[in-house]
């Protein structure tokens, strides 16, 4: 390992992130020791094309072959892009980008060399975060909550706090951070809520060209179909217990149940989908957060805000309120993670992922 890491003291680390929205690659910088984050840096965001949106896309769901090939260069070379334009670091974490998640079958993919990239940067990077989760029987997702944690304490929150991440897929981490380690019993509670953005997202694609719903614009002229809704509130996947975890498209077919409905009605409906997967996860904390923060690009959505503040029986706020960068939040993260991992720490638990015992995911490839 890297000198510059060593096995104790803050270093700044770099994390990237492209998540299962499929708009692009954030990156931010972090100066941690590991356990407590001592400050935020620099950020930066590289955005996906159509066209290479539509490359990665087409390798969605699949385990090998051209279109999985050809969606791994097109992540490299974004975030190769990205990362060199920063300077002054220690590691990267570079997380990838999920093309295929099936835990209790064959496994998680994420795209992506990272061996590769610390040639490239001169850099140690690790990466391949959810590999020894699942092999050690857990879900491999979700992998931010240790950095929950983390955010909590460094945020002075006294009692339990839910963080709401609306990315592709929504996930939930219930966090107590009155106790210290994460991993410890108790600390934390991981799982996916359901679907967020990536049907709304897909569905307006397909029928009107456009990425995703800008201030919930389309959804607020429509009208929410509840035969629909409660067709997908029967899904037995909400009467799972956690920790669980969901593939971008488990739930494909709620583009089916709407696909009748005209586009603005479509799009409340899906939005409320998203709103009552999480209000039926909240059942599932083991005490009611005292509030609940929201992260990723569903928290810029006023109409599912809107509908998670009369679902949810607690305050709901985007984590800016506590001086958090929510769009940045998830990059940090695997910064965070990839400390942890250099310095054999644990990223995972029985609570955020079922797996049998604490574990460091994550591989370290070092330059040259």
């Amino acid at each position: 390992m890297s000198r510059a890491i060593g096995k104790t003291g803050v270093v700044t680390a770099l994390g990237a992130m492209s998540g299962t929205s499929l708009d692009g690659v954030d990156a931010a910088v972090l100066r941690t020791d590991g356990r407590q984050i001592t400050a935020f840096g620099k950020s930066g965001y590289r955005a996906y094309s159509p066209q290479e949106r539509a490359v990665i896309a087409a390798g969605l769901g699949k385990w090998a072959g051209p279109e999985v090939q050809a969606a791994a260069e097109v992540v490299e070379a974004a975030h190769l892009e990205l990362l060199r334009g920063f300077d002054r670091v220690d590691l990267i974490g570079f997380h990838g980008q999920t093309l295929a998640h099936a835990p209790r079958a064959q496994g998680t993919l994420q795209v992506g060399d990272g061996a590769a990239l610390a040639q490239d940067l001169g850099l140690p990077v690790v990466w391949d975060f959810r590999s020894a989760d699942v092999q050690l029987g857990g879900e491999g997702a979700p992998l931010a909550p240790f950095f929950h944690h983390a955010c909590a304490r460094f945020a002075g929150i006294g009692g339990p706090v839910g963080f709401l991440n609306l990315g592709g897929v929504g996930n939930l981490t219930w966090v107590d951070p009155a106790i210290e380690a994460p991993e410890a019993e108790g600390a934390l509670l991981a799982f996916d809520t359901g679907p967020a953005n990536a049907p709304l997202n897909d569905l307006l694609q397909a029928r009107l060209g456009l990425p995703f719903d800008e201030g919930g614009r389309i959804a607020r002229r429509g009208t929410v179909e509840t035969g629909a809704l409660e067709l997908f509130l029967a899904e037995p996947y909400f009467a799972r217990i956690p920790p669980k975890s969901l593939d971008r498209n488990d739930f494909a077919e709620m583009v089916a149940l709407v696909s009748e409905l005209s586009d603005a009605d479509a799009a409340a409906t899906l939005t409320a989908m998203c709103a009552a997967g999480v209000a039926e996860a909240m059942q599932h904390c083991p005490r009611p957060p005292d509030r609940v923060l929201v992260t990723g690009g569903g928290r810029h959505n006023p109409v599912l805000m809107q509908m998670l503040s009369v679902s949810l029986e607690c305050p709901v706020m985007p984590v800016e309120e506590v001086g958090l960068d929510g769009d940045m939040l998830e990059a940090q993260a695997f910064a965070y993670l990839a400390v942890r991992v250099a310095r054999g720490l644990p990223t995972s638990c029985p609570g955020t992922t079922g797996v049998r015992a604490a574990v460091g995911g994550g591989t370290v490839s070092l330059p040259g």
